[in-house]
């Protein structure tokens, strides 16, 4: 699969989560293991809204939710589909609050071993401003052929 397909595949197929979530995959590099997702929040991924002035503060919950995809969509991407990534660990440090807008998170791959992943990730918004960093386990769960075959 190149990376286009990668793509194209993420966003045709696109978990219930990830609508929740209000995430698209824009960029892929599998080889790699990067992914770049925009995440679009709005108010209600808001708390705090009656006080803030730029119409409330996107829950933490949701800002590590756009984090998690990402990376987990790293691993997925380099595997091509073939293994789940259930997380055993995630660590967020939350560094400016995320408000109603747009916003890239990037999640790549710090090292693949036989069956977990160490994960890192950032969350930009479309200024550049750093809003949080992750750093995540995953378990390398492979998808067994015959799921794997039904879903391609």
């Amino acid at each position: 699969m190149t990376d286009q397909e990668i793509l194209q595949r993420f966003n045709s197929r696109r978990q219930p989560a990830n609508t929740t979530l209000g995430t698209e995959v824009v960029e892929v590099d599998a080889t790699e293991g990067r992914v770049t997702i925009r995440c679009t929040a709005t108010r209600d991924h808001c708390h705090s809204i009656e006080w803030s002035p730029k119409g409330g503060i996107v829950q933490g919950g949701f800002v590590t939710g756009w984090l998690d995809t990402a990376m987990a969509h790293a691993c997925v991407a380099r595997s091509k589909f073939t293994v789940t990534v259930p997380s055993l660990e995630i660590k967020v440090s939350f560094l400016s609050p995320a408000h109603p807008g747009v916003y890239l998170a990037r999640g790549w791959i710090q090292r693949w071993g036989r069956t977990v992943a160490f994960l890192e990730g950032e969350l930009h918004d479309t200024a550049g401003k750093l809003i949080a960093t992750a750093s995540s386990t995953a378990l390398l769960t492979p998808i067994p052929m015959t799921t794997h075959a039904a879903a391609s």
